[in-house]
């Protein structure tokens, strides 16, 4: 028999409050399901679905500029992701729990801005949805709002017209290295280069055609072998302004570190141009079609060289600016672009780069080249160089040329 019977009622009663308490108090929570953000240029939207309906709060805080968003009773399913593309608008997010029961979410500005925020209620297929919207401080939003539905009312030929009309789209061919029966390095930890330098090309290809005025495109999207003549008969193809190759470096020495940018060298471009010289067709189609049977070797030698030379400046150009935002996002083992004779970056006349993202054979930087989040902050460092290069060298007839 129990020495004491009314104190073990007790402390049963007492768990089984406890108990009730809890699953009242989970009920009762809120759940951020998901989060997303999408920017435009004078505008920027965060979205947060929820399991129900909320009670927040959203205001602004001065010197420095942040939004603040409070979610009583709220609580997270999963870390939210801090990674913010490219805008104008908003450079970091950060949560904790504000109270007890009270979620807060700053988000960090780059600017003072104009913000409205209205509650989505549940749909047929849809859970609530809480968004902020985010408009420069000197711009109208009921002007935007108006643009938007004068858009939405235009037939879809007039849109495409309208958008296109007078200028392009830089196209930037994106070149995964190795795949299929050809792995690439292998880390200490048993990862493949074709792998994670498949991700990091799906990522900035994503990043990229985020951008206004580029498009990018993959010279292979799946674990298959293409050879390096191939990978550049495909940028040929698609009319690449740009190539730009990703790989992962190794090297006996684990310790080795850091990320690289090479161009093509001279001697790598003199060896080249032998090759180009001996087939006409390829030596015309550098100059738009131009028929040179008739020229002799001399001048095609001549003009295919200053073609050659334009395009390695262009290239060194271009991997500087992508170096100067790398430096930014991880180490870089060579301060400055290094040249080499990588047949992948032999096309006359498409400034090309290869990027080394890290050495796959030191275990730390293995284990950070396998990181989604990792993969993410190398994507966008090489989108932001790549928008940088447009910007100063735009190319006539492309949107960057037009905005400049």
């Amino acid at each position: 028999m129990l020495k004491h019977p009314k104190k073990f009622i007790l402390s049963l009663l007492t768990i089984l409050f406890c108990c009730c308490y809890c699953q009242a108090l989970a009920a009762k929570n809120i759940t951020i399901l998901t989060y997303r953000f999408s920017a435009k240029p004078h505008e920027a939207r965060l979205v947060f679905e929820l399991n129900k309906s909320p009670h927040y709060d959203v205001f602004r805080l001065h010197h420095p500029e942040r939004l603040v968003l409070d979610i009583k009773d709220a609580r997270l399913r999963k870390r939210l992701k801090h990674y913010l593309k490219h805008n104008n608008f908003a450079k970091d997010l950060r949560y904790a729990m504000f109270k007890p029961h009270e979620l807060r979410i700053v988000i960090d500005l780059k600017k003072v801005v104009n913000y409205k925020s209205f509650l989505l209620k549940a749909a047929k297929h849809r859970k609530p949805r809480l968004v902020i919207d985010l408009y420069s401080h000197e711009t109208n939003p009921h002007k935007i709002a108006k643009a938007a539905r004068h858009r939405k009312s235009m037939p879809a030929y007039l849109k495409s017209k309208k958008k296109y009309l007078h200028y392009r789209k830089v196209v930037v061919v994106i070149d995964p290295g190795h795949g299929g029966k050809d792995p690439g390095a292998t880390g200490p930890g048993g990862i493949h280069e074709k792998n994670v330098v498949l991700a990091i090309g799906k990522d900035l290809r994503r990043d990229i055609d985020r951008q206004p005025g580029m498009i990018a495109k993959l010279t292979r999207k799946g674990d298959y072998y293409l050879t390096l003549r191939q990978r550049l008969r495909i940028a040929r193809r698609d009319k690449a302004d740009i190539f730009i190759a990703i790989h992962a470096d190794a090297f006996p020495n684990r310790r080795a570190q850091g990320a690289s940018v090479f161009a093509l060298s001279l001697r790598g471009a003199s060896n080249e141009a032998a090759r180009w010289l001996a087939e006409k067709e390829n030596a015309s189609e550098l100059l738009g079609g131009v028929n040179l049977d008739d020229k002799s070797y001399t001048l095609r030698s001549v003009l295919l060289d200053l073609s050659q030379t334009a395009t390695i400046s262009s290239s060194i150009h271009l991997g500087g600016d992508v170096l100067g935002e790398l430096k930014h996002s991880t180490i870089l083992h060579h301060s400055k672009v290094e040249q080499a004779a990588f047949v992948v970056l032999k096309s006359p006349d498409i400034p090309s780069i290869l990027i080394e993202t890290g050495f796959i054979t030191n275990p730390y930087e293995e284990r950070r080249l396998n990181s989604h989040r990792y993969q993410h902050r190398l994507a966008h460092a090489i989108t932001e160089g790549v928008r940088d290069y447009f910007k100063q060298k735009p190319i006539p007839g492309t949107w960057f040329a037009k905005k400049k």
